[in-house]
């Protein structure tokens, strides 16, 4: 993937967002989501430009505001604004789509599945990649000490170290976590849907991909657990069977 075709466009929050966008002038348009303070440098957003470019999909990513090369302070951002970010730049590049196929992976999952009723006219298919929606409460909040949510109470930036990244928590971003919660309703969208989980993910538990499993009451949907994989699951042999899911759904969906 050819990071120097990217090029950036002005969020309505005035953050200049770093996107790339390929335009194979299909009807079907793949929209890769990444991770909490990751970017669309990694192998899996690359490994799947190359499907897109081979079979002649378009294809979309990008980085929310405080990740990579986009624009703003990354403690200013929070699952509303990424999720309304990507929102106007999805509406801004697929006009011409008629389908769509979201991936996400870690907290872009849960972008992607925030977005599921503002395109669910349009999505075909979704796959999930080590997938954490609703994670700011339920792997940070709730395991928090009362010391260390005095800290994030108190307005102060608390920096989380799990041994493999460093996160800094702010008030306002689990504060707006809890207004993004997507495990508490159906979604009922006959699509196809496929969940990737390693059984090493250190960061985020099995049972977050198995929850939106069971809220997905109309999808045809299936959980691939990754022997030894870990969170990331950006192995080779990874990284095929994502494309080898991805090849597949790309060739249930019909186009003129």
């Amino acid at each position: 993937m050819n990071y120097k075709k990217s090029k950036y466009y002005t969020a309505s929050n005035k953050n200049r967002i770093k996107y790339l966008f390929l335009n194979k002038k299909s009807q079907i348009t793949v929209v890769f989501f990444h991770g909490f303070m990751s970017d669309m440098l990694g192998a899996k957003p690359t490994a799947i430009h190359k499907l897109c470019k081979k079979i002649g999909v378009n294809f979309l990513t990008f980085e929310y505001s405080g990740h990579g090369k986009s624009g703003g302070n990354f403690t200013d951002g929070n699952i509303s604004s990424w999720t309304n970010e990507a929102k106007e730049l999805i509406k801004l590049k697929i006009k011409k789509s008629k389908n769509l196929i979201f991936i996400g992976s870690s907290m872009g999952s849960w972008i992607a599945l925030n977005l599921f009723k503002t395109f669910k006219n349009k999505i075909k298919g979704f796959i999930g990649i080590a997938s954490a929606p609703e994670f700011l409460e339920e792997l940070m909040w709730k395991k928090f000490s009362k010391k260390i949510k005095k800290i994030i109470l108190d307005k102060k930036i608390y920096y989380l170290d799990n041994g493999e990244y460093t996160y800094p928590i702010t008030k306002q971003l689990i504060f707006d976590g809890r207004k993004n919660k997507v495990l508490n309703y159906n979604i009922n969208l006959p699509i196809m849907m496929t969940l990737f989980h390693g059984t090493k993910d250190k960061v985020v538990p099995l049972f977050f991909s198995k929850n939106i499993l069971k809220i997905c009451k109309k999808s045809k949907k299936k959980l691939i657990i990754i022997k030894n994989g870990n969170h990331s699951l950006s192995r080779k042999n990874d990284l095929k069977k994502i494309c080898k899911e991805l090849n597949y759904i790309l060739s249930s969906i019909k186009q003129p």
